[in-house]
């Protein structure tokens, strides 16, 4: 799975496209990773449109963009952003799934949702972000959408991590995806080609402190 470029340096999507063909490179390996993505796209576009029960009406937390209120408990389950280390101590947001929460320690299990990986983490709170449950309405309820120009977590197209991007367009209807932009060294304006990234992959971006101090 795409956890970082090689050699510790920046994410770049040139390097993720390199590295999604090498991973396809077998056939066993092609068929494991295409149903994967299926799975992936089918669970973002099968979940649950937010509506209204009474003329406006504020959509509830982790619908769209709005985040879920601090004391939320993510359920067994669930599909969440994790900050894992990697390897070598890097740090990765990568797709998780809730296997519990400890009230005791205050730390969740989740498994890595990528089964070439199979990787248990027990992690804190502020390492695991809920994905949304309910999509919002861009022709109903748009506020409940990331502006255009945010700066977000969003999953790179065919691989299970999250990276830094920037909304470049909103969804018009309640099927269509964001375009975003992710941060790439390797162009002139330090930002990919837009992409196409659902509203179930697509939420606040937490960073670091490793990274802000870097930043």
């Amino acid at each position: 799975m795409l956890r970082s470029s090689p050699s510790k340096m920046p994410f770049t999507a040139d390097a993720a496209a390199h590295q999604i063909q090498a991973r396809n490179a077998g056939n066993k390996e092609t068929i494991r990773r295409g149903a994967l993505m299926k799975m992936l796209l089918s669970s973002a576009q099968t979940l649950p449109l937010y509506v209204g029960k009474s003329p406006g009406a504020k959509p509830p937390p982790l619908c769209g963009a709005i985040p879920a209120e601090v004391t939320y408990i993510a359920k067994m389950g669930d599909m969440v952003a994790a900050l894992v280390k990697g390897s070598e101590e890097e740090e990765n947001w990568i797709l998780a799934e809730v296997v519990q929460f400890n009230p005791t320690t205050s730390k969740y299990e989740v498994d890595d949702i990528d089964e070439e990986q199979k990787d248990r983490h027990v992690l804190s709170k502020r390492r695991v972000v809920p994905l949304p449950l309910m999509r919002a309405n861009p022709e109903t309820d748009a506020h409940a959408l990331f502006p255009k120009g945010s700066i977000v977590m969003a999953l790179y197209p065919q691989t299970t991590c999250f990276y830094k991007a920037v909304v470049n367009q909103l969804p018009t209807t309640a099927t269509e995806e964001y375009e975003v932009l992710f941060e790439d060294a390797t162009y002139a304006d330090g930002y990919s080609p837009p992409l196409n990234v659902a509203q179930r992959y697509v939420i606040s971006i937490k960073e670091s402190k490793k990274n802000k101090s870097q930043s």
